[in-house]
């Protein structure tokens, strides 16, 4: 039985983008809350850098070094993890490309594919590599995909990015309606909202990090949903107080 400052005791979680931002904010926040944390990202030093603090804070990891350009790794990912447990609670999509903002006259062509490719089609292979797991959760599994405001609201220059988050909120959407009424897998789309990211700084390079509020306080929210009920498809964002 999970204790009371442990509510995710028992739990696995797997989290993409988890070597930097918000990913590793959450990594660590479900790590602190009782989950054994599966850490997805392409870098493994950074990787390592989060397992680190996760086992020197008495938390549990692994890291699972993935690149999600890369056709077969979610498969791979998939099998491994299989092998390994018998079923995945919490799947947090943190992983995210930000191409160059530019008029759409002028999207880079591959800056463009790789944003499709790692905001979208890895999304649906994730979804589709993990969902028998995310199915074996007893109490039901928890997939929490973070998102951005432009994906609902365009905004001049960031369509290459927008157009791929709103893709990505469609998939998540239409997933939580399609097993809400066949497992007890709920979906939440979460909105960060301005947070102390690298991404952000690459978006608004002028902008004084301090201004806006650290990773942390959106992973906060994360745990929450990961332990609370809530009806498919969830949607919220986190402001500033978080």
């Amino acid at each position: 039985m999970a204790e009371a400052n442990k509510p995710l005791a028992g739990k696995t979680a797997l989290v993409t983008g988890a070597s930097k931002g918000i990913g590793a904010a959450t990594a660590k926040a479900l790590a602190e809350a009782g989950a054994h944390v599966i850490l997805t990202a392409r870098d493994v030093s950074a990787l390592e850098a989060v397992e680190d603090a996760i086992h020197d804070a008495g938390g549990n990891s692994t890291i699972a070094p993935v690149d999600l350009m890369e056709t077969d790794g979610i498969v791979r990912l998939a099998t491994a993890v299989a092998s390994r447990w018998d079923a995945l609670d919490i799947l947090v999509i943190a992983a995210a490309y930000l191409p160059t903002l530019t008029p759409v006259s002028q999207i880079d062509g591959k800056q463009f594919a790789q944003a499709i490719t790692v905001n979208l089609l890895a999304t649906q292979g994730l979804l589709a590599a993990f969902d028998p797991l995310l199915k074996r959760s007893p109490d039901g599994a928890r997939v929490i995909g973070l998102t951005s405001s432009v994906g609902e609201t365009p905004r001049a220059y960031w369509s290459a990015y927008a157009s791929t988050k709103a893709a990505f909120d469609n998939l998540l959407e239409s997933y939580g309606q399609e097993v809400e009424k066949v497992s007890k897998t709920r979906v939440a789309i979460v909105d960060p909202g301005a947070t102390r990211t690298a991404m952000r700084a690459k978006a608004y390079p002028g902008e004084d990090p301090k201004t806006v509020k650290p990773p942390e306080a959106v992973a906060e929210r994360i745990v929450a949903l990961a332990t609370e009920g809530f009806a498919t498809s969830h949607r919220e964002r986190v402001e500033a107080d978080g």
